[in-house]
């Protein structure tokens, strides 16, 4: 620390804005039954900024996290997550990320990532057709990003 201090002070000194290096980490949790019904993600929308890096654990067994395809901006990552085991994802690129349990996707238990304020893929990721209960689901999750 004693080694930072001159480079900081000079950067106060200079006027220039001090950076902090540190990404975030997030958790999501796939649960059996959550605040918001059954099967589900929580929280089930996330705003994070690039770097952050998001946890997905499995409270209960039987649950994965896996993106889905066309509801990632250009150049996004996707991820494919094992069922009951945690995976650890890290987003770089600004935009709306949807993402699914596999087994129970029919059911609606989807989430949205927003990464930084880029939401220039919203209307692709909108447009994506889902099964079940997840149309509605995402429907919901995206008049609940509106209120934001």
């Amino acid at each position: 620390m004693r080694l930072c201090l001159p480079l900081i002070f000079g950067a106060v000194i200079a006027g220039l804005p001090i950076v902090s290096a540190v990404a975030d980490a997030h958790v999501v949790l796939m649960l059996n039954r959550g605040e918001t019904g059954v099967m589900v993600f929580e929280p089930d929308i996330l705003r994070i900024q690039p770097g952050d890096t998001v946890r997905f654990v499995a409270e209960d067994k039987g649950h994965n996290s896996q993106s889905i395809e066309g509801m990632a901006p250009q150049g996004g990552i996707s991820w494919d997550g094992a069922i009951d085991e945690e995976i650890e994802v890290t987003f770089e690129t600004e935009g709306i990320y949807g993402y699914r349990c596999t087994p129970h996707y029919g059911m609606g238990m989807v989430g949205l990532i927003v990464v930084g304020d880029d939401m220039s893929n919203r209307s692709a990721a909108q447009e994506v057709p889902h099964l079940g209960k997840s149309q509605k689901m995402f429907e919901r999750l995206f008049e609940n990003l509106d209120a934001m």
